[in-house]
């Protein structure tokens, strides 16, 4: 588990006043600046933020010490971050933080060793995984329970079921290896 989750992220200044625009990462979206005083990835600067309003998808925020709009440019893409502890536990087994997937083992259902997952991302048909499998190669599976049917967390692994395209591929790059142990062309 790592101590620190990412919440959101300045995307830019909006007005001549010094407000911010602020994409949020959390699951109820105002809940950006619920967690008290935010900081950038390496922890030497925080911000106090004051929500004001919206602009399409994004809020607009009021940063403490920041009233012109060239101060709030300059903090365009600026992650936020806050520390993991800050952070209610989550509620069912079901639920967890992405950040706390990162780093945890990835195994088969026979307990094999299959990777390590890298990333989540989603993008836009649901979450997916990247899992950096034992051969140095990366991997991409649906975080889904058909394909992910057990997470846990506590334990430091998931159990991944692969799906038949990459059950296939994965035997056809063990036949494909010659009597040398390379791979033919």
């Amino acid at each position: 588990m790592t101590s620190k989750l990412c919440v959101g992220q300045f995307a830019g200044s909006h007005g001549v006043r010094g407000l911010v625009k602020l994409r949020s990462f959390t699951q109820d979206p105002a809940d950006v600046v619920a967690y008290g005083a935010l900081s950038d990835e390496t922890g030497g600067r925080t911000f106090r933020l004051a929500l004001q309003g919206k602009a399409k998808d994004l809020f607009l925020a009021k940063v403490e010490g920041v009233a012109t709009r060239e101060q709030a440019q300059a903090l365009a893409g600026v992650r936020l971050y806050v520390d993991r502890a800050a952070l209610p536990e989550t509620e069912d087994e079901d639920e967890f933080y992405h950040a706390d997937l990162i780093g945890l083992r990835a195994e088969l259902a026979d307990g094999g060793l299959y990777g390590t997952v890298k990333a989540i991302y989603d993008f836009g048909g649901g979450d997916v995984l990247e899992i950096r499998v034992a051969s140095g190669a990366l991997e991409m599976l649906p975080f889904s329970k058909a394909c992910v049917p057990v997470v846990d967390v506590r334990g430091g692994r998931i159990v991944v079921d692969l799906p038949a395209v990459i059950e296939a591929r994965e035997g056809q790059d063990d036949d494909a290896e010659g009597e040398g142990g390379e791979k033919e062309p």
